[in-house]
């Protein structure tokens, strides 16, 4: 079958098309004919080594992590899909990737599609919706009439997880460029800071929860606008001990990542604030929570490009640009 690969880690990773065997089947997985995959910024980080203590991955890898499509085969303890079903799901942290014409995803890790999305549509959620339900709802336990910042308002986690906070009763700000100020706040933004004009530590106080989504000392400086007892759930690091140990990983990389996070936890603790780092894990529960969200129209994709398969690398660097507006998507078939 045809897949996007990558053939090694570093700095030229080789990434390209790749004919490789179609995945064989386990007991417990479902063999699904991809007709959409989203791509996510993750997948631009993976093929750099970045995250190999972490991520496992045979050489060459499939890349992406998100997919819809309809199953095609079923292991032999399969019981909650059946051939023709129209599943999605996110594969991150499965060691398996989704832009190909095939892919095995673990039952456990999916859902039905909503009824009212196309494929394309359903693959840009998972990745998105996991890792903001997971970081907003488990980690951070938002409550209704807490406030919570959710910096990049426009991009992929940010138009979804402006949504969710707000399905869940919260006040939500963000920051943006100019001109996608309406569309945060058309997604429910209660304040929305032009980047460009303010910095968002000068503005905002007395905030509950940051979501931490920009690199760089965006998570440092969120530390000044929450509130004593305040939480920040990073999904972009730096890692800590506490994800390392519950990992199972070495001593030497649980005192490394501890090094890491030394300076974000020092000043947490002088503000009596919490900091943590998410990595998003698949969960096909979660998901078809996510789908009947969807399916109510409480929440919609935002989708900013959609490229055919043949242009599947065009799309990772097209994402890589920072410029997306809601997500990227590769339609297959």
């Amino acid at each position: 079958m045809k897949a996007l690969t990558f053939k090694r880690y570093g700095k030229s990773p080789e990434v390209g098309f790749a004919e490789v065997p179609r995945p064989t089947l386990e007991p417990d997985e479902l063999l699904v004919e991809v007709h959409a995959a989203g791509v996510n910024p993750i997948d631009n980080v993976i093929p750099t080594g970045m995250f190999k203590p972490v991520l496992k991955f045979q050489l060459p890898a499939t890349m992406g992590s998100d997919l819809a499509g309809i199953v095609i085969d079923v292991g032999s303890r399969v019981t909650r899909f059946k051939k023709g079903d129209a599943i999605f799901a996110s594969l991150f942290d499965l060691g398996r990737g989704s832009i190909a014409e095939y892919a095995v995803v673990p039952e456990s890790a999916a859902a039905p599609k909503p009824v009212n999305l196309d494929f394309v549509q359903a693959a840009s959620i998972p990745m998105v919706g996991l890792t903001s339900w997971q970081a907003l709802k488990e980690r951070a336990n938002l409550q209704p009439g807490q406030k919570v910042f959710i910096p990049a308002g426009s991009g992929g986690i940010g138009t979804f997880a402006i949504q969710l906070a707000k399905y869940f009763g919260a006040k939500v700000g963000t920051n943006t460029s100019t001109g996608n100020i309406p569309l945060v706040k058309s997604l429910g933004a209660d304040e929305a800071i032009d980047y460009k004009q303010q910095a968002f530590e000068k503005v905002l106080r007395d905030y509950d929860v940051v979501l931490g989504t920009i690199r760089g000392d965006a998570v440092e400086k969120s530390v000044g606008i929450l509130k004593r007892g305040g939480k920040i759930v990073s999904l972009i690091g730096p890692l800590d001990a506490a994800f390392a140990r519950a990992r199972g990983l070495n001593f030497v990389l649980r005192f490394v990542f501890g090094l890491m996070s030394r300076k974000i936890m020092r000043l947490a603790r002088k503000r009596d604030v919490t900091y943590s780092f998410l990595f998003v894990r698949p969960d096909g529960t979660q998901l078809a929570e996510i789908g009947k969200l969807l399916e109510s129209e409480r929440i919609h994709p935002v989708i900013d490009k959609v490229f055919p398969f043949e242009q599947a690398k065009d799309a990772l660097e097209y994402l890589a640009q920072g410029r997306a507006k809601g997500k990227v998507v590769v339609r297959i078939k």
